[in-house]
């Protein structure tokens, strides 16, 4: 599925290990990020502000300016500090002397679902731009990659609008208790499980495939198994968090350095092979018809809108993940 570009020097085990050094990378900042409060605060507010700065000025003419990059950098970037703040802000009602935090407010807990609804529908909007106008092969418009459309584009937009309907149970988001080992305060989802996060996986490489094969090596592979791996271990429960996290840092570092993915000597060209292109929008798609499918069978048997209450509430991982909430 992918071929490696051997320039200056780079060989198959140092492009293996310039892929691990990206993902133990990406482990480590969304640990010291989700970690250190302030250090989350400062690098999902002003260091975006000072990049942003860079990027229309003094990099202007090497980096990324397409709408869809920028969507992408900033709506992740949002998200990041949209959590900040329900981990974190609270008071005192003046009136009352009662003390609030913004992670009890039910409508503030409509923001993650929202934005990640929104950052998935970019990647439906791109998969279909690219299906249409890029049928056959083409220079992608901002010069950047060549990209092969095909009806894999639209099986996986299809995966991923099913993507979007299988978000259940927001509104039972909490933050995690405060440990001696852990004291983050994480924003943890116990509805949100191991298959749907398996099927965006799915879902998003396919995407990084179909639309960035020349970074899928690194924003689909390295990328997605970072926030993974943290979510069944040591941040449990905060899939979206994590994934938040990595992918702004991803966004920012790949806004500054783009010729790291686009023609150093590490980087991973497609093969451009049509029998693995539709192999992974057949899977991409069928993994999240079975979501669905698991999510409706839910709900017709528990007699749960399943957007407005929990609906895995007999799932095992979700109990463990409910037990480490406030």
């Amino acid at each position: 599925m992918f071929q490696f570009n051997y320039g200056s020097g780079a060989t198959f085990l140092s492009t293996w290990g310039v892929w691990l050094l990206v993902f133990v990378l990406l482990f480590a900042l969304n640990e010291v990020t989700r970690r250190f409060k302030y250090v989350g605060l400062f690098t999902f507010t002003v260091l975006p502000v000072v990049l942003s700065v860079l990027w229309f000025t003094v990099l202007k003419d090497t980096t990324y300016t397409d709408w869809f990059h920028l969507a992408k950098v900033y709506s992740a970037t949002a998200g990041c500090l949209g959590f900040w703040l329900i981990r974190y802000l609270k008071g005192t009602n003046k009136k009352t002397g009662k003390e609030w935090r913004l992670a009890d407010k039910k409508w503030a807990l409509c923001f993650p679902p929202l934005i990640l609804a929104i950052n998935i529908m970019e990647a439906v909007a791109r998969d279909i731009e690219v299906g249409i106008q890029y049928n056959g092969g083409g220079i992608l418009s901002d010069g950047s990659m060549f990209v092969l459309g095909g009806p894999w584009n639209f099986l996986n937009a299809t995966a991923g609008i099913l993507n979007i309907i299988t978000i259940t149970g927001w509104l039972g988001i909490k933050l995690r208790k405060k440990t001696a080992a852990d004291k983050s305060q994480d924003m943890v989802w116990p509805d949100m499980l191991w298959f749907w996060i398996i099927a965006y996986d799915l879902w998003n490489f396919t995407y990084t495939y179909n639309c960035l094969p020349g970074h899928s090596w690194y924003c689909g592979f390295a990328l997605l198994l970072a926030p993974t791996l943290c979510a069944f271990t040591v941040g449990k429960g905060a899939w979206l968090q994590h994934r938040a996290h990595t992918l702004a840092i991803w966004c920012m570092f790949a806004q500054t350095v783009p010729a790291f993915i686009d023609k150093g000597a590490y980087a991973i060209q497609s093969t451009y092979n049509e029998t693995a292109l539709m192999f992974f929008g057949v899977i991409s798609l069928l993994s999240n018809i079975a979501v669905l499918a698991y999510m409706v069978i839910r709900t017709i048997k528990t007699k749960t809108n399943p957007y407005t209450k929990e609906l895995y509430t007999n799932n095992k991982k979700y109990k463990e993940v409910a037990a480490i909430a406030e």
